[in-house]
């Protein structure tokens, strides 16, 4: 194999599952399109190579986001392989993405979140009689609640299991990017809907290949996914949107009620703070936008 991508593969074990996903992926997809373009080894790669490829992408309007991941997968990729000795210079050392403008997160609305996080509209507010609807809809209540009161990231909350979650102290224990580990303060009603999800809804969905440990389990009771999320937001969101954007309405309101950008950045797992920051513009976005609704001179 020229591009040896299955060692490429166990070269990441220091990566999440998701990033070595991504990263594997983004960098098939280059090979397959440099292999079409005549290139047919990494050692063969030249940076204008790498910088066409990123603008061929630019060019298929994919998100600023989805272009610094793949370049960051093309360092990862070509930096192994000169290790190795594969290739004799690093075509990909200090690769960046094709510049743009910054697309500002998605945040919903208060108005938007009580929909969202109100009882649900297919069923209500579950009783005391646990079947397989109401033990679903205690699930989506957790989930929602978890999400946007704790700013998770969906694959931090599908990761969790039932003992990260202290009722008690109301805190949660998330497994972020890089293997770090925070520990997040819940709201009341985020506690309580985990609560009555795990001592009422949770054994509804138990089967015999059920993980023990996991806190929330799909209909066929595998641990819960990504697109397990999606569909829920989709089915409960009063507008499109995606789970990601409660976490930027996490980050959003906070700030907007005075929190310091620092206590911001580290209930979000942020290891830099400029990560942090874009969610300064979001605030200043919306102050703007209140200021020319409301004031007689705007």
């Amino acid at each position: 194999m020229a591009w040896d991508l299955e060692a490429f593969a166990r070269s990441l074990g220091g990566r999440s599952p998701a990033t070595a996903r991504a990263y594997c992926t983004d960098v098939a997809a280059f090979a397959s399109w440099a292999e079409r373009s005549g290139v047919a080894a990494p050692g063969d790669v030249e940076r204008v190579v790498l910088r066409r490829y990123l603008a061929h992408l630019a060019t298929r309007r994919y998100a600023r986001a989805s272009l610094a991941r793949k370049a960051a997968a093309l360092r990862r990729y070509f930096a192994w392989q000169h290790r190795r000795g594969t290739v004799a210079s690093d075509p990909a050392r200090r690769l960046t993405a094709p510049g743009g403008p910054t697309r500002l997160p998605d945040v919903l609305d208060r108005g938007e979140l009580e929909v969202l996080l109100g009882p649900d509209d297919a069923g209500g507010t579950p009783g005391p009689e646990e079947g397989l609807g109401a033990a679903l809809r205690r699930r989506d209540d957790a989930v929602l609640e978890l999400l946007y009161g704790c700013g998770l990231r969906v694959a931090e909350l599908c990761g969790l299991d039932v003992g990260d979650v202290d009722l008690r102290t109301r805190t949660v224990t998330v497994l972020g990017k890089g293997g770090r580990r925070r520990r997040v303060p819940a709201h009341l009603a985020c506690t309580e809907a985990v609560g009555a999800w795990v001592r009422l809804g949770r054994g509804a969905l138990v089967g015999p290949a059920s993980p023990p440990g996991a806190l929330f389990l799909n209909r066929r009771g595998a641990r819960l996914g990504p697109r397990d999320v999606r569909r829920i937001l989709d089915r409960r969101s009063p507008v499109p949107t995606h789970p990601h954007a409660l976490r930027h309405s996490f980050a959003t309101h906070l700030l907007d009620g005075g929190a310091d950008l620092r206590v911001v950045q580290e209930l979000l797992g942020h290891a830099s703070l400029q990560t942090t920051q874009v969610y300064t513009h979001v605030s200043k976005e919306r102050l703007l936008s209140v200021y020319g609704a409301t004031h007689p001179r705007a």
